[in-house]
């Protein structure tokens, strides 16, 4: 899409051709002043419709969404995502909590009941 130099330079040395170095000034000035006005009625339009709908975006943000529309979607799909979130939050019921006391001394082994009759081996710390 860029022009290099030399295609440029081409463009220049056959313009100069066509028109001859008398009514090349007189060209340009008219090319000049129609781009003035072309940029003055684009501006002229812009300020009317951001006149008529104040929500759009800057003419930047407008360029990167149509250099990147993917990351417009993943931008759209976070904020419907978050949106559903806030929604859900609000909407559900709130869940009961079951307090529970902490135990005080908790035991530092289990406690095993010995019966007469018991097979295990005798604690020595019981003693």
């Amino acid at each position: 899409m860029f022009l290099s130099p030399v295609k440029i330079m081409v463009i220049v040395a056959v313009v100069l051709l066509l028109l001859g170095p008398d009514k090349l000034p007189e060209v340009a000035h008219r090319l000049g002043s129609s781009w003035r006005a072309l940029k003055r009625l684009q501006e002229r339009v812009e300020t009317e419709v951001r006149d008529a709908i104040p929500d759009l975006p800057s003419t930047g943000d407008i360029a990167r969404i149509v250099r990147s529309p993917i990351n417009l979607l993943n931008q759209l799909s976070d904020n419907v995502d978050a949106r559903e979130a806030a929604e859900a939050m609000q909407s559900a019921p709130p869940v009961a909590t079951e307090t529970v006391a902490p135990l005080v001394n908790p035991p530092s082994r289990p406690v095993v009941a010995r019966t007469e009759n018991s097979t295990l081996p005798p604690d020595p710390s019981l003693n």
